[in-house]
């Protein structure tokens, strides 16, 4: 559904010197610096799979999303998505797209929701009765069955964000791009937008492109994952192939029975390292292999109330491979 081939994006950018001089000078003799958005990323997204677009604050994510939307057209390289160019803006194409922005409403502030999906399906020139098909289908899922004739500036963020869901997905799209859909909502919101997410793929099996940086909307949501590092694509693969390749440990969490004595010295010969110590509770770094045997002797050596075995936080270990590919390249550079 989505195919794009070493896609890049340049930015022009003027420098402007500071002070009166600096200024006239930049009037006549201006500098500027080419900036690198997107550098040949290439990748493919096929029916029915949510691809979690990962990277730090001016990494390329929302450059590359607006491109494969038809928002900004790029420098060089090949994207299709449904067979179709999407800075040509075909209007074929753009029924059967849809992009949703955390950070940008789309719905008119003045008006009740209902008004702008009335709209909306004029735009879309939906029929009336799969427009009321599904209308009721989405705004049950989200549970905005009475906020439906509400102004939408005298809504919540949590509800307005799940009108902005409602409105993009109404004319049931084939490919949906979600740009920070949960930014700035409560927990339990986030929740219910990841389910909403979760639910709408499994009955109508879009194509979703999902930038974040809430870690937890990545793990729910994607088992495959992109990581693009200053424009470049440093990683494209399952998102458990990163914690295995790049976090070969696990976490081993021990609550210790209370009024009992324990001494660090008894684990000095287990492969093993302590990460945390509190009052009655003890976390440690065990290497994958090693896990089944070594939480054994811990239950044997020490007063163990209770255990957990853990992941690493997916987070961490981005930025951990993130770090590593960086290395690499300044390594290369040198």
């Amino acid at each position: 559904m989505i195919e794009v081939r070493n896609l890049s994006k340049e930015f022009r950018i003027h420098i402007k010197e500071p002070g009166l001089r600096g200024s006239l000078h930049s009037l006549l003799r201006r500098k500027y610096v080419t900036r690198h958005a997107v550098r040949e990323v290439s990748l493919d997204v096929g029916e029915g799979e949510i691809v979690g677009l990962v990277g730090a604050n001016g990494a390329g994510k929302t450059t590359l999303v607006k491109m494969l939307a038809g928002i900004i057209h790029p420098t060089s390289g090949e994207a299709r998505v449904l067979g179709y160019r999407p800075w040509e803006r075909n209007n074929e194409l753009r029924r059967r797209i849809a992009l949703i922005m955390g950070q940008k409403a789309s719905l008119w502030w003045d008006l009740p929701a209902a008004d702008c999906f009335l709209l909306l399906r004029e735009i879309y020139r939906l029929p009336r009765q799969e427009f009321d098909h599904n209308l009721k289908l989405l705004t049950g899922m989200l549970g905005v069955e009475d906020q439906l004739r509400v102004q939408i500036r005298r809504l919540s963020l949590g509800e307005r964000m799940k009108m902005e869901l409602i409105a993009a997905l109404l004319h049931q799209p084939r490919v949906v791009y979600l740009d920070e859909p949960t930014i700035g909502l409560d927990l339990t919101t986030q929740q219910a937008i990841r389910s909403f997410i979760l639910e709408y793929r499994r009955e109508h099996r879009p194509a979703m492109l999902l930038t974040s940086h809430y870690m937890e909307d990545i793990e729910r949501l994607c088992k495959r994952i992109l990581i693009i590092r200053e424009g470049e694509l440093v990683y494209d693969g399952p998102l458990n192939d990163v914690v295995r390749k790049y976090s070969p440990h696990k976490v081993v969490r021990v609550h210790l029975r209370p009024d009992t004595q324990h001494s660090a010295e008894a684990l000095d010969d287990l492969p093993l390292r302590i990460t945390e110590t509190e009052k009655h509770q003890i976390s440690f770094e065990i290497a994958r292999d090693d896990v089944l045997q070594v939480t054994g002797e811990l239950v044997r050596r020490l007063p163990v109330h209770d255990l957990s075995i853990e992941e690493p936080d997916i987070g961490s270990v981005i930025e951990k491979l993130i770090r590593v590919r960086r290395d690499t390249n300044s390594g290369e550079q040198t």
